[in-house]
């Protein structure tokens, strides 16, 4: 699969106007982001790349402040080179470190994820992947069913292996993605996990203790009626991919016409990740 990056140089007079601006480019298509100094890359699939659509979204946001921005094409062949380049090892809550495949092991961490970064998003390196790992941490996944809607590279759900749960259902309407989470689960010696390529018709009509969705707005308002459909009552719920801003009320209130009840969440750059809890069908 062969990406465009776009480099945007930009010129914000106040802090949340380019989170805004990365938000929107989530909205058409982009799925992957890179912050900079003076302004941050942007990735999408070359098949998804629609200029009108760009041009529409941006037109929106040039009025509140001034950027640029630079196309180049990322061939599929280059696109291991730019994620290997980029990616670091990670350290989460003192507990998780997240390594690549040519990173040396650090065993004094309580839990180890190896991700091979190829395409599929998900590192740990972004806001809201890492406050879901936080969140994980922060709650009981023993003997759990769980379901990763959006999985990425599968690293929540190796995530709620090595903390305990029973059983993993992985989804993602990428085939890179689903490719990604099967060699990743084989990497970390992960075989309670089953990945699925699609989406909330992909979901198993079965019911489920805890789901994690780091999606984005405007998907996760569309599933959230079949997430309460397939949760248990008293599970739990935790979604991200969306900004505090202009975004969680309305997650909040649509999720309460289903039954899903906000319990906390938490705040990275305006980067929010929700606890709910399924109180009522």
């Amino acid at each position: 699969m062969n990406y465009y990056e776009l480099l945007f140089t930009t010129i914000p007079t106040e802090d949340y106007q380019e989170d805004l601006l990365i938000d929107a480019l989530g909205e058409i298509g982009f799925d992957t982001f890179e912050q900079l100094d003076f302004g941050f890359k942007a990735y999408i699939p070359v098949d998804n790349f629609n200029q009108a659509q760009l041009d529409e979204t941006l037109s929106l946001h040039r009025e509140m402040f001034s950027f640029s921005y630079e196309v180049t094409l990322i061939p599929q062949k280059n696109w291991n080179e730019v994620w290997e380049s980029n990616f670091e090892p990670i350290e989460i809550g003192n507990k998780i470190f997240v390594r690549a495949t040519f990173h040396a092991p650090r065993p004094e961490f309580e839990h180890e994820i190896v991700i091979d970064p190829k395409m599929a998003f998900g590192t740990g390196h972004h806001q809201t992947t890492a406050m879901m790992l936080e969140l994980m941490l922060e709650n009981n996944f023993a003997n759990k069913n769980v379901l990763d809607m959006g999985c990425g590279t599968g690293i929540l759900a190796i995530m709620a292996s090595k903390l305990g749960a029973a059983k993993i259902t992985a989804i993602d309407n990428d085939q890179v993605c689903y490719d990604s989470t099967i060699e990743n689960a084989q990497l970390n010696s992960v075989d309670n996990i089953t990945a699925l390529c699609g989406s909330k018709e992909a979901i198993p009509n079965e019911k489920f203790d805890t789901i994690l969705a780091n999606i984005n707005r405007n998907i996760l308002l569309d599933q959230m009626q079949r997430y309460s459909e397939v949760t248990k009552l008293n599970g739990e719920i935790y979604l991200s991919g969306f900004f505090f801003t202009n975004n969680l009320e309305q997650i909040i209130t649509v999720a309460r016409k289903h039954g899903i009840v906000y319990i906390n969440h938490k705040e990275n750059i305006n980067w929010v990740a929700v606890k709910f809890v399924k109180l009522n069908d």
